[in-house]
């Protein structure tokens, strides 16, 4: 979910995300996580509530966005927007190391068959 202000209320988020907040919790067809006392008096927090879902903030102040990403509750959600360094063949057959890049927004799109 892409964002331009961290300050949504919980009717963004379903619509955003798929997860609505209920006094139970968080719930996605039949997952509930409980958020307890993270639910503040005057209204949703996105912050908390996407921490307790494992859902990584990436946030770029110079074009005022903000990604949301999945949930993640096996631990293997991005804690950083930082790639590792891999080398990947050009169209011209040239190695291209992606810290060559470093500093430049990348996109990396990857398929697979399975």
């Amino acid at each position: 979910m892409i964002i331009d202000s961290l300050d949504i209320d919980a009717t963004t988020f379903r619509e955003g995300t798929g997860w609505e907040v209920k006094p139970e919790g968080a719930c996605k067809a039949e997952v509930c996580v409980p958020l307890g006392s993270i639910q503040t008096d005057d209204g949703f927090d996105l912050t908390t509530t996407a921490e307790r879902l494992g859902m990584a903030i990436v946030s770029d102040p110079a074009a005022g966005v903000h990604a949301v990403g999945p949930e993640s509750f096996g631990g293997t959600a991005l804690v950083t927007a930082e790639a590792p360094d891999v080398a990947l063949r050009d169209l011209d057959g040239n190695d291209v190391r992606l810290s060559d890049l470093r500093g430049r927004k990348v996109v990396l799109a990857a398929w697979s068959p399975y």
